[in-house]
C-alpha cells in the first residue's frame, strides 16, 4: 500500500490546485509568498495566502505573517483538522494604498471526518510596508 502524501510534499506538487481557491497552482500562486519569493499585494491576498499556510501546514509562514504585537510565540496545528475550501464573504479596504483592511471570510475544514466552517472577520495592516494578520474582530 502506498504511503499517503504529507502535507507539505502535495504542495510541491506543480499541478496541485492552489488551497485558497484561485484556480491557479499552488507553485504559482500561494507557494512563491509561503517562501518569501513575493509578498502579498493586499489584505485579501493576504488572507487567501494565510488559507493555504494552514491547508499545507505552513506554521513558519503563519508565523512570518502576523502581525508583531499579537503573534503567538509557537503555533501548531491540529494534525487531525484538514482545510479543504476557502470563501471570501466580503472586504473592507486592504488594497494596493491602504494601510488596514478587513476581510470577512467562511474556512471549511474536515475533522475526524466530519466538516466544519470557522467564519471570520480578520483584521490586516501594514507592518514595516507589507500586509501581516493583527486579529479577528468580534461579530
Amino acid at each position: 500500500m502506498a504511503k499517503r502524501a504529507s502535507r507539505r510534499s502535495a504542495a510541491e506538487d506543480p499541478s496541485w490546485a492552489c488551497p485558497c481557491g484561485t484556480g491557479l497552482p499552488y507553485a504559482d500562486c500561494c507557494g512563491p509568498v509561503h517562501r518569501g519569493e513575493g509578498t502579498a499585494g493586499t489584505a485579501e491576498a493576504l488572507m487567501r495566502s494565510r488559507f493555504s499556510a494552514f491547508a499545507v501546514g505552513d506554521t513558519d509562514y503563519l508565523l512570518r505573517s502576523w502581525h508583531s504585537s499579537t503573534r503567538p510565540a509557537r503555533l501548531r496545528l491540529d494534525p487531525g483538522q484538514r482545510w479543504i475550501r476557502l470563501e471570501i464573504v466580503a472586504t473592507e479596504r486592504g488594497g494596493l494604498f491602504d494601510s488596514t483592511g478587513t476581510v470577512a471570510f467562511r474556512a471549511h475544514y474536515r475533522e475526524a471526518g466530519r466538516p466544519g466552517t470557522l467564519d471570520e472577520h480578520s483584521r490586516f495592516v501594514r507592518e514595516d510596508g507589507r500586509w501581516v494578520y493583527l486579529d479577528a474582530q468580534p461579530d
